[in-house]
């Protein structure tokens, strides 16, 4: 049997955890199977690339982040895209290449994107199998995916390491957590780390509900604020907008993100010194945090117990204390969004914390 396996998409935290367990598993239960190591994602299967993976090459990356395999992003729009010069798609290629590698299966470690080009793999009739990896906790259908819990841990000493300065100086301070399209990252890091106001993509917010919540504040005598802000967060105005519209309008306005027009907002309504701090990739980078290791290898072990009993067309989930699987055609194209009635955005409430939004 021959195994092919890549890493799609961006870096995370717990690729190679992941690939570890996939790669033990199989060593240990499926023999004189054949693990082919893909390089750089769909792009290394778009031009046929692999090599053989001993078993030492899952020794000693547990803790190691990032992906020994190489990642790359192939957007999934372009997959069936055919040209004069060249007249075979991506998504072809890939068939092609798999039938010449003489892959018995594809294990695709990757977030949304790579499941939408791993299910159309599935229907080109590829036998593929997908594991759920993105910090941004987006995957339909798993409770986790690897690589979030992870980032939690860096955006929440972030935060954490703001209140010093921001006690100590007596500014409200912004930070700009990951998640274009969903808060699960800044809603978690955001409660964990004793944040303020918690803007969220899902809770498109009033600029003047979260100036309120600093006067208040600065009223009580407390000094200094903290601001939790997911880079997609959004305005309420800004939430009737289109995407371009509202690019377009920001620019006009003379700003990019929505943290730097918050951050100018407070200092002209509420007279308080503002920063704006934006961790950026680190959140994406470096080892993965003991939870991670853990799930990671429940996941990969899981996707080789999948490899041994022939099930395909599926992706790897999280449902409790119990790993399990959905079909990738039920999951692929779908967005896992925080529900605005979630049990932790109550709790947050209830403790005072402002989401910029009406109760």
């Amino acid at each position: 049997m021959k195994i092919g396996v890549l890493t799609s998409g961006g870096d995370c935290p717990a690729l190679n955890a992941v690939l570890r367990g996939l790669g033990k598993y199989v060593c240990e239960n499926i023999p004189k199977a054949e693990i082919i190591g893909i390089p750089d994602g769909y792009g290394g299967l778009i031009e046929g690339e692999g090599r053989v993976m001993k078993k030492s090459d899952f020794s000693g990356i547990l803790n190691i982040g990032g992906t020994i395999l190489g990642t790359s992003r192939q957007p999934f729009k372009k997959m069936n895209v055919t040209t004069e010069d060249d007249p075979v798609s991506k998504a072809e290629k890939m068939k092609e290449n798999y039938k010449k590698m003489k892959l018995d299966c594809l294990v695709t470690l990757g977030g949304a994107g790579t499941h939408k080009s791993a299910a159309l793999l599935s229907e080109l009739g590829l036998n593929v199998i997908g594991l759920p990896k993105t910090i941004d906790n987006d995957i339909y259908g798993t409770d986790f995916t690897f690589g979030f819990h992870s980032a939690v841990d860096v955006a929440t000493e972030c935060i954490d390491r703001i209140h010093t300065t921001a006690a100590s100086h007596g500014r409200t301070m912004l930070v700009e957590i990951m998640g274009n399209k969903v808060g699960w990252l800044t809603l978690y890091a955001g409660i964990a780390g004793g944040a303020d106001i918690i803007l969220l993509p899902e809770l498109p917010f009033d600029v003047d509900r979260v100036t309120k919540k600093i006067s208040e504040r600065a009223k009580e005598g407390k000094a200094f604020s903290i601001i939790a802000v997911a880079e997609g967060a959004m305005t309420e105005e800004e939430a009737l907008m289109k995407k371009k519209e509202r690019i377009a309008k920001r620019e006009e306005s003379g700003y990019t993100t929505v943290t730097e027009y918050l951050a100018k907002q407070i200092a002209e309504k509420v007279g308080v010194d503002t920063r704006t701090v934006v961790p950026g990739h680190l959140q994406r980078g470096g080892a993965p945090s003991p939870y991670d290791r853990l799930i990671s290898t429940q996941v990969g072990s899981y996707a080789g117990y999948l490899i041994k009993q022939g099930i395909f067309g599926v992706t790897v989930a999280i449902s409790g204390d119990t790993v399990t699987h959905n079909r990738l055609k039920d999951i692929a194209g779908k967005t896992k969004f925080v529900p605005v009635n979630h049990p932790l955005i109550k709790a947050a409430r209830d403790i005072g914390v402002s989401f910029g939004v009406k109760r």
